[in-house]
């Protein structure tokens, strides 16, 4: 595949798990994604951008390559990869497989492996070997490592003496019978680009730009917008309530006995906060809905 032009950047969106909610992530900055079926070319309604489904445990190296002029996939994977690329952001959010995650070293509850060092001479299953490899290498052990197709939770004792595998809550874990021995690497999805893509100013305006709606839809996802009329008697009792993001915007009504207050809080206080906001004397409260934050 040929590098893009310079008024085009090639952005890779990551197939399979990740997918859905990068699909979402898409949606609520704006932009109309159209991912059709058995194709790997969505389409988006942004003429300067192309879109290309590649599985996340791909997309570093070809962003490396300069295949693609960007891409969004997991720290860990880049890592695996040791992919030479720019992390321009970090794109955790409060959606499916967008939140934190651990690589993990795990074996069963009975095992007598209890900390790294007994991991010597041990087989290890895994998806990461140069994660893997790495790790053991800081704790100065020698073990051998094999690759897993998947599944790997199921591989010790018969199969596999450990494994690193990577969970979110560690509930697959427990339900195998595993016990977490150490952490190898947290990741979170990240916004990667090409180092020579970085330098074409163009190219750079434009990824940023990007960057900027994307983050703003994740700083909005667990925020509503408040706004209500409080009596100017009332105000400091009503504003001593709001966690507010910001300072509250606070205007005057055409009444001068009542001001009206907008605010942004989080949205998961905002049922708690309602009944109280109205004892405190404000009326008119209306919760509404955010798209887009930008800080």
């Amino acid at each position: 595949m040929s590098p893009s032009s310079n008024k085009v950047i090639r952005l890779g969106l990551p197939k399979g798990s990740l997918q859905e909610s990068t699909h979402q992530l898409f949606t609520r900055a704006g932009f109309q994604l159209r991912i059709p079926p058995r194709s790997y070319y969505p389409k988006i309604d942004d003429p300067e951008i192309e879109c290309i489904l590649i599985r996340a445990q791909e997309m570093a190296r070809y962003v490396d390559q300069g295949v693609l002029d960007a891409g969004i996939t997991g720290f860990d994977w880049t890592m695996e990869n040791r992919a030479k690329v720019k992390e321009l952001a970090d794109l955790k959010a409060p959606w499916p497989n967008y939140g934190p995650v651990r690589w993990v070293v795990a074996v069963k509850n009975d095992s007598k492996i209890r900390k790294p060092k007994d991991l010597e001479g041990k087989r290890i299953a895994t998806e990461v070997m140069n994660l893997s490899k790495r790790y053991l290498k800081s704790h100065g052990v020698k073990a051998e490592v094999e690759f897993s197709w998947g599944a790997t939770e199921v591989k010790p004792p018969v199969l596999a003496d450990a494994i690193i595998d990577v969970t979110e809550t560690g509930s697959s874990l427990r339900a195998n019978d595993l016990r977490i021995l150490d952490t190898v690497l947290e990741s979170t999805p990240r916004f990667i680009a090409n180092p020579a893509a970085c330098k074409n100013a163009w190219k750079m305006r434009k990824m940023e730009r990007l960057v900027m709606v994307l983050k703003g839809a994740i700083h909005a996802a667990d925020r509503a917008g408040l706004m209500m009329n409080v009596p100017a008697e009332c105000l400091d009792k009503v504003l001593a309530l709001l966690p507010a993001l910001a300072t509250p915007t606070i205007s005057k009504l055409s009444d001068d006995r009542w001001v009206a207050v907008n605010t942004v809080i989080e949205e998961s206080v905002v049922k708690d906060l309602f009944p109280r906001l109205s004892e405190a004397g404000a009326r008119g409260i209306v919760e509404y809905p955010l798209n887009k934050i930008i800080e």
